[in-house]
């Protein structure tokens, strides 16, 4: 009885991490666009409908700023090669519930090698056809 109880953890463990690990690939293919100024790259593992959406916070106070999928895209693929910028992901929280996925990553920003801003990433994923897809992305913007 004990064998057949320590199995099933295994089996339902090793599973479970099957399933954290191609949520976080998604995660990963996204960041390697992002770097490689690849919009193709990114726009493979988001939905045709993907939100995007900013919380700065500031001085100022806080502000929600909500985003064109198509015109991040742009964006990214126009930065000129004379800017360096890297998004260091600090640590991956993963959260699966049968077709949807929850990845909490915070990270730091930096901007020709200075840290420019900090903050957290909040993707929202559904897996369709087998295919886990970015539906919504949220982060947070802080100096």
């Amino acid at each position: 009885m004990k064998t057949i109880l320590v199995s099933l953890i295994l089996i339902f463990s090793s599973a479970t991490y099957s399933q954290n690990e191609e949520v976080k690939q998604v995660v990963v293919t996204f960041f390697k666009g992002f770097h490689a100024k690849d919009s193709i790259t990114m726009k493979s593992v988001c939905a045709d409908k993907m939100i995007l959406q900013s919380i700065s916070e500031s001085s100022k106070g806080t502000q929600l700023k909500n985003d064109s999928a198509q015109d991040f895209f742009r964006s990214i693929a126009t930065i000129p090669n004379t800017i360096l910028f890297e998004e260091k992901l600090l640590d991956y929280s993963i959260q699966v519930d049968g077709a949807m996925a929850h990845v909490w990553t915070p990270y730091e920003f930096y901007l020709n090698n200075k840290l420019s801003h900090k903050g957290v990433n909040a993707f929202t994923l559904f897996k369709d056809n087998g295919l886990w897809k970015i539906v919504y992305l949220i982060d947070t913007r802080r100096k």
